[in-house]
């Protein structure tokens, strides 16, 4: 609970800020609040991911692009009920979602009965990796992991681009 309210006081800190630089910073503190409520969770090979990703590699690139552009939000012209509304439903239609979840850690729940016992007995005989963890994530979720590789190399790949322009356009 105590990560969880850390959470929503650092979002609503987000949410309030005009500053894009301190948007950023709290931006990546809830990255690293995640990454220990992923750790608490005993999910620490996603907790590491969400460590390096979301506060490290995009901190910096946040940060790149913060540097080419100003550094204050500008005012809506308008008030963005829209968005707001489209948000809500999207939360609404989450947590409605989350109502026929087993509950956590139910010994009984069908990843616990049908797909954890095939990965451990199956997964040398169907990938030949010895190791479970990089079975799953080298070839059941290869795809998954592909993408995102793929997005993170493009993420770089774009702040570098903009990085490289706005050094020439210096030069001129």
């Amino acid at each position: 609970m105590t990560l969880l309210t850390m959470m929503a006081v650092v979002t609503v800190a987000i949410v309030a800020q005009r500053n894009l630089f301190a948007v950023v910073v709290f931006g990546s503190i809830y990255s690293f609040l995640m990454a220990t409520a992923l750790v608490a969770l005993d999910a620490v090979d996603v907790a590491m991911t969400e460590a390096s990703v979301g506060a490290g590699m995009s901190t910096v690139l946040l940060l790149a692009a913060l540097h080419l552009t100003r550094g204050d939000e500008v005012k809506p012209l308008r008030r963005p009920l829209l968005p707001m509304l489209v948000a809500v439903v999207i939360g609404a239609a989450l947590v409605y979602g989350t109502i026929g979840l087993p509950a956590f850690s139910d010994p009984q729940a069908a990843i616990h009965t049908h797909v954890v016992p095939r990965y451990l007995g199956d997964s040398l005989r169907e990938t030949g990796v010895p190791n479970v963890v990089t079975s799953v994530l080298a070839s059941y979720r290869g795809y998954d992991t592909l993408g995102e590789t793929t997005v993170v190399f493009t993420a770089g790949a774009g702040v570098i681009a903009l990085l490289r322009r706005r050094r020439r356009e210096k030069k001129k």
